[in-house]
């Protein structure tokens, strides 16, 4: 879809997140939000671009997230030419010495 065609985004969506406390709220929230499978999706997405930001080479990530090249290098892409969405993330986890969980499973 062409940025012509695309309907200018609500901030009311982000503004809700924005509210959220903790970590429970937040996937409570986007449990009532998202179906499954797309939470799946952004969770693996971001798992990619965590081990992209620490230089890992796209074979080791594919294995440890099963994430397909196509999303590997579509998360690379974003990373790189993207809004800067991740760096800011990963530069605020880093100063709170929360960055490089992907690993952790949660319960």
């Amino acid at each position: 879809m062409n940025k012509q065609n695309k309907k200018p985004r609500r901030d009311d969506m982000y503004e809700a997140i924005l509210t959220l406390e903790t970590i429970e709220e937040c996937k409570r929230f986007f449990d009532d939000l998202c179906t499954v499978t797309e939470l799946q999706a952004m969770e693996q997405r971001y798992q990619v671009a965590v081990y992209l930001s620490q230089g890992m080479i796209y074979n080791d990530i594919l294995e440890r997230t099963g994430a397909s090249s196509a999303t590997i290098s579509r998360v690379n892409r974003s990373l790189q030419y993207g809004a800067d969405g991740y760096a800011v993330a990963f530069e605020r986890l880093k100063a709170a010495g929360k960055f490089g969980g992907a690993e952790k499973e949660e319960e």
